[in-house]
């Protein structure tokens, strides 16, 4: 923000008369018989050093704020403006980026506003010169009065930018998502009308006063030092908004018990009655009902050696299909409607995560890393939406609950974030999705998928099937209602996979027995859980609109990858209403701590 009144001396045209020289033109002045154009000796405009210095201070923390996220809409699941932007935004660990820049605009709002008022520097943005607009006047006038209204537009929208950034930042989701992006863009548009107008100001020269430093001019009753105290204020909001950040953060007090829970899905035992509950409020995912937003409620309990966790979520669909296959005239169809780019979120289960980590840092312990390929010596992301992993050797354990491959079994899958693996020839070839350091424990599972996709098709046209049932009637009376609208409802105690026992091998002649239309499990149950992959058991329920989840772990498995449970450790929750990977998201983590 810069002042448009000039602070240029008042220069009077020089007299027509010489003293003792001749008027050009005149004979016996050959040399000056050609006019000359006057020399402008207008000196440049200038700006004072502190705003000069608000100014780029602001504009670095506002760029930086915006970049990063327009990087973060653009990963929402219908975006398309923010994706124009693709070419210049960044990639690697957003979140952090984006929380620091917002407090910095937060500070630097408070501290310029400070700057104006102590340094009598208020007549720049006052609203008196509007009424020029409704006055005869030069254009300049006009240009100024339209960027006093510019600069109000900005206050309001960086102001509802932080409001609603709040309100993101403590969980809350749906419309204040919609109003934080619509300020976001209003910034964005600012930005280059303010260069445009002040342009069209005083052309080249009024945008270079900003590289041009001046001090600034002493009035009655301006502060002795505005840019320190100025400075001073928004150093305080800065302090003062993230120590009120950490001092308001959750804890989930682990109670202690005398026996473990049976597995069930239900909070009814003794063990959960003594643990203090912790609701997290979580955002921002795929489905839901629309609103992409789920509060979970969380216990824990420690008994001797074992840790057992309750959680407990809202879905207001009870989700089992994954990739289910149905039968039709030119062969077996894997329903899905982005599967090939690892992206589901329409036939899909549902899914529940928990990630623990040492470290608070942004972004699930800083392993969350945005854009289509965030690595740039390693493969991009099939959906473009990022990779998990740490860059500083550290671990985040993932445990991760998936309703068809094996959580209504009562299995919850051991996972972790790491460094980066290699990617092998597959995977470096494109041809296999490269996950960087999100993988499976060591181990096995024991699920594998009933389909085999076509390399041409990928998925969207007709696909290699496994294993066929052994009865179809039969195994199509254990999936119940054979419902394939994708919110539908899955029946109480419907099974949506396959046990070996229950299929054989596929060969055409048993595909021959089975009539078009048939709709046949997509995830086969076969093995055994084994290895560090195997450390978690769980049961889990859904009922009246919610999920909930029970489970066991060692306090200390001894496996490396793995963490050991105890106080001080971080915890980030995600839900995924039939989706693969857009689950709903919390920004500030949940500290554990032990009795």
């Amino acid at each position: 923000m810069t002042d448009q009144v000039t602070d240029h001396a008042l220069e009077l045209p020089s007299s027509s008369k010489t003293n003792g020289k001749a008027r050009s033109g005149q004979p016996g002045n050959p040399s000056e018989s050609t006019p000359r154009r006057p020399e402008d000796r207008t000196p440049p405009v200038r700006s004072d050093i502190g705003t000069i210095l608000l100014h780029w201070t602001l504009v670095v923390a506002i760029v930086t704020s915006l970049l990063t996220g327009i990087r973060l809409s653009a990963d929402a699941e219908n975006a398309w403006f923010s994706k124009l932007f693709e070419p210049i935004l960044p990639q690697g660990e957003i979140w952090t980026w984006h929380y620091v820049s917002a407090v910095f605009v937060l500070a630097l709002i408070f501290a310029y506003a400070a700057y104006m008022t102590l340094g009598r520097l208020k007549r720049r943005i006052s609203s008196k010169k509007i009424v020029v607009l409704t006055l005869p006047a030069s254009t300049k006038l006009r240009l100024a009065a339209v960027n006093v209204i510019a600069y109000w537009v900005l206050f309001g929208a960086v102001l509802t930018l932080s409001a609603t950034g709040v309100l993101l930042y403590l969980g809350h989701g749906g419309i204040w998502v919609t109003v934080h992006y619509t300020a976001a863009l209003v910034v964005l548009t600012y930005i280059v009308a303010h260069v445009v107008l002040h342009y069209s100001y005083g052309g080249v020269a009024q945008l270079l006063r900003l590289f041009r430093p001046q001090s600034l001019r002493r009035f009655p009753g301006m502060s002795r030092h505005p840019l320190a105290l100025a400075l001073a204020l928004g150093a305080i909001v800065l302090v003062g908004a993230v120590s009120l950040d950490f001092a308001t953060r959750d804890s989930l007090f682990v109670a202690e018990g005398a026996t473990l829970p049976v597995l069930d899905g239900k909070l009814d035992d003794a063990a959960w009655q003594s643990a203090p509950p912790v609701f997290i409020r979580t955002q921002q995912g795929s489905n839901l009902n629309g609103t992409g937003e789920s509060t979970v409620e969380v216990r824990a309990v420690q008994v001797g050696d074992k840790i057992a966790f309750a959680f407990r979520w809202e879905d207001k669909n009870r989700s089992l299909k994954r990739h289910p296959l149905v039968k039709r005239e030119d062969g077996w169809h894997m329903l899905n409607n982005r599967a090939d780019i690892s992206d589901e979120t329409a036939y899909y289960e549902d899914k529940f995560s928990v990630a623990f980590s040492t470290t608070d840092t942004f972004g699930g312990g800083g392993a969350t890393h945005m854009g289509p390929k965030p690595l740039g010596d390693k493969p991009a992301a099939f959906n473009s939406r990022g990779l998990h992993y740490t860059t500083d050797g550290s671990l985040v354990d993932v445990w991760q609950w998936k309703a068809s491959r094996g959580g209504m079994l009562g299995r919850v899958d051991d996972m972790h974030f790491s460094t980066p693996v290699e990617p092998n020839e597959a995977q470096a070839a494109g041809k296999s999705r490269y996950s960087a350091g999100y993988n499976a424990d060591e181990g096995k599972a024991f699920y594998v998928y009933n389909y085999i996709g076509d390399p041409v098709t990928h998925y969207h046209g007709t696909v290699g099937v496994r294993r066929l049932p052994n009865d179809y009637k039969k195994m199509s009376a254990l999936m119940g209602t054979v419902d394939l609208a994708t919110d539908a409802i899955a029946d109480e105690g419907s099974q949506w996979w396959m046990f070996e026992a229950e299929s054989v091998p596929y060969s055409p002649e048993k595909d021959a027995e089975i009539p078009v239309g048939t709709v046949i499990p997509g995830v086969l149950i076969q093995g055994e859980y084994s290895g560090s992959r195997a450390d978690l058991l769980g049961g889990s329920k859904w009922q009246d609109g919610y999920w909930t989840l029970e489970v066991v772990r060692d306090m200390d498995t001894g496996q490396s990858q793995d963490l050991a449970m105890k106080d001080g450790l971080f915890m980030w929750v995600s839900v995924f209403d039939h989706n693969q990977t857009r689950h709903t998201r919390h920004s500030r983590p949940v500290r554990l701590t032990f009795n």
